[in-house]
């Protein structure tokens, strides 16, 4: 089953998609996932056999407002690629053949389908992450693998938009990303609920699923979900260890390899080809088994400055000089 949000003369509504038509749901995003995917099925089934309203006379927005954001780095190509263009370093480092690693991305800057993106003022180098993302139906705590299943209710396209430049700036201070990242992320275009997803899985547990990202058109690059060093459920386990995952949080698989984001390239070619995104171009996800996904570049917005750190004398007010 497909669940989108949507605005429906003027309101903003849960659906079931099928085909060309939506179908409202009698609750909100949250209540389905926080109800569980039974229950989802359940009212999703219900609500099908109601009115039905044209897919195209709907504006669709994210599908879910997370409650939390974790972006993973599953796919190694895309390791290698970006770490050549960052930091100029040549493979991957075995710290992350350990361990699924992630960052907390923004929840607070999430965009939907055909949503505007507005970079950093500062950016010169926009670009794209094409990957897909689990979301939580399920409270866990330090879960094994095999529990974890039973805990995602379904899965979306994720588009981590990072800014460059800035991303490479503030990562030599080694706390990982932040105002590279935090200015935008896009989900959607619904969220496909797990049943129907795992007609993707293969024996070995990971989904055999083509995802591909064009700009204006052309195409960019392409990858498998089957080449992610770990499973769907592996990430979540990871996540809940030592602490919690909750209903609606938000799990990336980070981005996939082969041309999933641009930095990748620029790492292997050693230049800017293909260039940074610009003002008007257009960025389409599309991920088998869930749909296509398309956003806009637009203007950079004006920030008020924030000063530089101030330099301090530390030898004199350690042995109280600066003290009157």
């Amino acid at each position: 089953m497909k669940l989108a949000t949507c605005i429906i003369d003027g309101y903003e509504k849960a659906v079931v998609v099928q085909s060309t038509s939506v179908y409202p749901l009698d609750a909100s995003m949250s209540e389905m996932i926080n109800g569980g995917l039974e229950l989802a099925l359940k009212l999703g089934t219900a609500a099908t056999e109601r009115r039905a309203i044209a897919l195209d006379d709907v504006q669709l927005r994210a599908p879910l407002q997370p409650s939390t954001m974790r972006d993973f780095v599953a796919f190694e190509e895309h390791v290698e690629g970006v770490r050549r263009s960052i930091d100029g370093q040549v493979g991957v480092v075995e710290a992350w053949y350990e361990a699924p690693r992630f960052y907390f991305t923004n929840p607070y800057t999430v965009n939907g389908p055909g949503a505007v993106i507005h970079p950093p003022a500062a950016c010169n180098a926009l670009d794209f992450e094409l990957e897909v993302a689990a979301v939580v139906g399920k409270s866990g705590s330090s879960l094994s693998v095999d529990n974890a299943r039973d805990h995602i209710f379904g899965y979306t396209i994720l588009n981590d938009w990072s800014a460059r430049d800035i991303q490479r700036r503030e990562m030599q201070v080694s706390l990982g990303p932040a105002k590279g990242k935090d200015f935008a992320n896009t989900l959607g275009p619904w969220i496909v609920t797990a049943d129907e997803f795992d007609d993707h899985r293969g024996d070995d547990g990971f989904f055999d699923v083509h995802c591909t990202v064009e700009v204006n058109g052309e195409h960019v690059g392409h990858d498998s979900l089957a080449n992610m060093g770990w499973t769907f459920e592996s990430l979540v386990a990871y996540a809940s260890r030592d602490s919690w995952v909750h209903p609606g949080d938000v799990l990336g698989s980070g981005t996939v390899g082969n041309g999933g984001c641009l930095a990748e390239l620029w790492g292997r070619r050693g230049e800017q080809t293909p260039p940074p995104l610009h003002v008007g171009d257009v960025v389409t996800l599309t991920v088998e088994g869930i749909g296509s996904l398309s956003n806009t570049v637009g203007a950079s917005r004006p920030t008020p400055p924030v000063p530089p750190a101030r330099q301090v004398d530390h030898a004199s007010t350690r042995s109280g000089g600066a003290r009157a």
